[in-house]
Order: structure tokens, then C-alpha cells, then sequence
């Protein structure tokens, strides 16, 4: 009796009822190619990479040029009391410390901070007036990764890995690769399988150890550790997991370690070629920054993500910044000083990753997408820093099912609030699904009397930046 019959047999809990194992998988447990183009309608979309900057980009220092702030500049026209979320009183108006100048043929304006995204913006499809309903980077970080801004939901990566399933049976289907400095705000949580099935939450993987996944293989002290002794060992455990799902068969932590242990088993005949970048030629390495120590780390992840998605994985993220008050982009204390380093080290990487993707026709059928969890204040917090803002904020996507050059929404003026076109990350997920085949009000999952989903009961498809 294989696993899955097992669960089913003994009483049919979480693990028996996945919708990614009765939908994506078929009866010897490997993918079903069909669904891979699409649950409810033909995909456009089978994998997809998330660029997410920690602490809040500021939209005026990179994407949303505005002229009117170099005008208003000194000027005290901010709120007089101080608002929620916000971590001081707002001071005078600023305008950006940096150059900006329009590019592509699509003449998109670009800060000088981005010379290298800035050749590739005709690519690229802008969301210039994104929303938050937070100033508060936690709930902030859970709302645009999750669509709630509070903890227990399941992220949009969990949500991709339940509907659709996995694209190879060697590599996780979920992975998610932090900043080597930490981990992004509320840890762990935004990587989370919440109400779902455990096996559905990210894999994270830490790129810059020299074993990014520890304990794939035994440590040459344990002499016993042999391939004989791992037989004799599973077949104890899984002795032991038959009896112990018999009596919890609605408890999906056990279907999600057999599947670990599963995937642990697969992912040492896989996992080290992937994760091995000695195999890649002396110009990639160059084009990721991965000669250089301030582009290295990051560069580093954006290749292994480009890695990773050609073997199989359907949905990488990739941080940059841990959580806190510095090597982020919440710069508070000034932004001529701190959004410089931040921004020269994701730069030439995720420009490196466009051309890689497109060069390897992987374009054609992955979506790379740059987002972050709000904004920044047009007026100026302790002299030259800008507070938090979820009044208005950008991201873009890039590649398989979007309309290159596009643009929909913009801020007002001020760069402070939406002025038209507003889209929550209710939109964005929506979108996101759709691409990948998934109508987003019908993936829903029961959970405590309520049909749950990832746009809760909100949520539009941007049309307008679609191919």
C-alpha cells in the first residue's frame, strides 16, 4: 500500500484531501502536465520569481518621478498631527537627492539608483499606484504576501503549491531564499502554508552557506549512517507513521514529513547540481555581480532562483534586507545615505536575471515580479529620512502573459496617496493567479466555516497590463 492510499484508507484527513494531491498529481504520485497549463483556464504562466525589497522602497527615489516635490522642496504642507503608522511627526517636503531620466522606448523615468532595471523598463509592466492598508512593516509584509494583516493565513507561494501541485518531483515546489543578514519581518510567517496542508509552506534555503540545505547527506563521523542503515531506518519510521496517522488522520503535519522525508530522498541526487554554480560560465557570474562583494549575495540568489525554476521549481522568492531598522530599504534616517547601498546591490543582479531569462526562453512561461510591502512619505522625517507610507507605492512585473511597456495607475502629485487606477495586493494576486491558469474566487479552502481564499472577497485582474 503506497502512502497516499494509506491516508485515504485510514480515514482520509488533510492528507488525503490536499487539492494539489487529488488534482495535480495522478495515481503513481507524479505531476499531471495538464494542470500545469492551468486549473480553471489555459495558463500563460508555469513558474514564477518574486523580487521582495524589506522595509519599503521608496517609489519617489526609484520609479515615480515627481517633478513637483523639487518645487515644493523646504515646505512644510504634511499632516499637522502625526498618523497612524507613521514612527514621527512628518517634517517639510523633499524632493529625491537623485537624477531621474526617461528610458526605453516606453519613456518610463528611472532613478539614477537603478542604471541597470533602468535598460530594461520597456520589459516591464508598472503598478504606480499600489496600496497598503497599513503603515506597520509586520502586518504590511503579511498583507502583500499573504492578503491579511494578520498572521495564520497562507502565503500566495502556499497557495500556487496547493492548487497547482509540483512541476518535478526532485525540488521543492516553494522556495524561498532571505537575505543572508536575516530574515524578513514576521520570520517565518510570510513564507507560511497557514490553514493549508504544512507540505505546501516555503523551503527556505540559506544560499550562503556552504550547505545551503544542511543534513541532505550524513556527516563522514557517522561511520553507521550507511545506505543499509537509511533502509532499515525508513522502514522503522514508516512503521511508526502508519500507526501514528491512524489515530490523527486529520493532522496534514504527518503527510508533510513523509513528504519531506520524500523529497529529502530525491533532492540528493538533485539538489547539489542545482545548487552548484561552478558550472556556470565566467560571463554569467560577472552579468549577476557575483565578482563583486556588494552585488555578490544577492546576485547569487537571483541566479540560483533562475536555477532552481529551470529544474522544476514553480515559485521562488527572493528577499532583499532582513527585518529592522538598517540593510534594508527602510531609511529612515536618510535617504541619500541608505537607499544608495541597498539599491547598487540588487541592481546589476536583477538586470542580469531579465537577460538570463530571456536569453534561455524562459520568459515565454516565467513571471518576474518586484514588489515591496509600502511606500515612503513625500516630506521628510529627521532632515533627509522618509517615514512609512501606504498611501501609495510601485511594483512591477516582468515577462510570460504581460503587456511590455505598460503602465496602469499613478500616485498624485505628491507621490502621498493613489490618484488613480488604485490596486491592492488583492489585484496583484488576483493577476497572478490568473496568469497561472487559476480563477482567484474559485481556489478556496473551508476553514472555520468560512470558504476561504487568497483575496479574501476583494481582488480585480489588471486587464489593463496584460498581453
Amino acid at each position: 500500500m503506497n502512502r497516499r492510499s494509506f491516508l485515504w484508507q485510514s480515514g482520509g484527513g488533510f492528507g488525503g484531501l490536499a487539492l494539489s494531491h487529488l488534482l495535480a498529481t495522478d495515481a503513481s504520485g507524479q505531476s499531471r502536465p495538464e494542470l500545469n497549463g492551468g486549473l480553471h483556464h489555459i495558463a500563460k504562466v508555469k513558474r514564477v520569481i518574486q523580487l521582495f525589497m524589506t522595509g519599503g522602497a521608496s517609489p519617489m527615489d526609484t520609479y515615480d518621478y515627481k517633478p513637483a516635490l523639487e518645487k515644493l522642496h523646504g515646505q512644510n504642507l504634511g499632516p499637522k498631527e502625526k498618523p497612524e503608522g507613521f514612527t514621527a511627526m512628518p517634517g517639510a517636503m523633499m524632493k529625491s537627492p537623485f537624477k531621474f531620466g526617461q528610458h526605453g522606448e516606453s519613456g518610463r523615468w528611472v532613478s539614477d539608483v537603478f542604471p541597470h532595471q533602468a535598460k530594461w523598463v520597456d520589459e516591464m509592466a508598472f503598478l504606480m499606484a499600489m496600496a497598503s492598508k497599513t503603515n506597520v512593516h509586520g502586518p504590511g509584509t503579511y498583507m502583500m504576501n499573504t492578503g491579511f494583516l494578520l498572521p495564520g493565513f497562507p502565503c500566495l507561494g502556499a497557495w500556487l503549491s496547493y492548487a497547482l501541485g509540483s512541476l518535478t518531483d526532485n525540488l521543492p515546489t516553494f522556495v524561498v531564499l532571505p537575505d543572508a543578514k536575516g530574515l524578513p519581518y514576521n520570520q517565518r510567517g510570510p513564507f507560511s502554508a497557514g490553514f493549508l496542508p504544512a507540505m505546501h509552506q516555503g523551503t527556505v534555503i540559506n544560499a550562503a552557506s556552504p550547505t545551503p540545505v544542511p543534513d541532505l547527506f550524513p556527516n563522514e563521523r557517522f561511520t553507521f549512517a550507511s545506505k543499509a542503515a537509511d533502509r532499515e531506518g525508513l522502514e522503522l519510521l514508516r512503521s511508526i507513521n502508519t500507526k501514528h496517522a491512524a489515530r490523527r488522520a486529520d493532522d496534514s503535519r504527518l503527510e508533510s514529513r513523509i513528504r519531506s522525508y520524500e523529497l529529502a530522498a530525491q533532492m540528493q541526487l538533485s539538489a547539489p547540481e542545482a545548487f552548484d554554480l561552478a558550472s556556470e560560465s565566467e560571463s554569467t557570474h560577472q552579468s549577476y555581480g557575483l565578482m563583486d562583494t556588494v552585488t555578490e549575495e544577492f546576485g547569487r540568489r537571483c541566479l540560483l532562483a533562475r536555477r532552481l525554476c529551470e529544474r522544476g521549481t514553480r515559485f521562488v522568492q527572493v528577499w532583499s534586507g532582513p527585518q529592522g531598522a538598517s540593510a534594508n530599504w527602510d531609511n529612515h534616517g536618510s535617504i541619500p545615505k541608505e537607499l544608495p547601498p541597498i539599491a547598487v546591490s540588487v541592481d546589476k543582479p536583477i538586470a542580469a536575471l531579465i537577460e538570463d531569462l530571456k536569453s534561455r526562453g524562459l520568459f515565454e512561461d516565467t513571471l518576474l515580479i518586484w514588489t515591496t510591502e509600502f511606500g515612503r512619505t513625500p516630506f521628510a522625517q529627521g532632515g533627509e529620512g522618509r517615514d512609512h507610507n501606504g498611501g501609495t507605492f510601485v511594483t512591477w512585473m516582468a515577462g510570460a502573459g504581460i503587456k511590455a511597456g505598460s503602465t496602469h495607475g499613478k500616485s498624485d502629485d505628491w507621490g502621498y496617496k493613489t490618484a488613480e487606477g488604485q490596486t491592492y495586493c488583492y489585484d496583484l494576486h488576483a493577476t497572478i493567479l490568473h496568469l497561472l491558469g487559476i480563477d482567484h474566487e474559485r481556489l478556496t479552502v473551508r476553514q472555520n466555516g468560512v470558504d476561504r481564499r487568497l483575496t479574501d472577497v476583494h481582488g480585480h485582474v489588471v486587464k489593463e497590463i496584460l498581453s
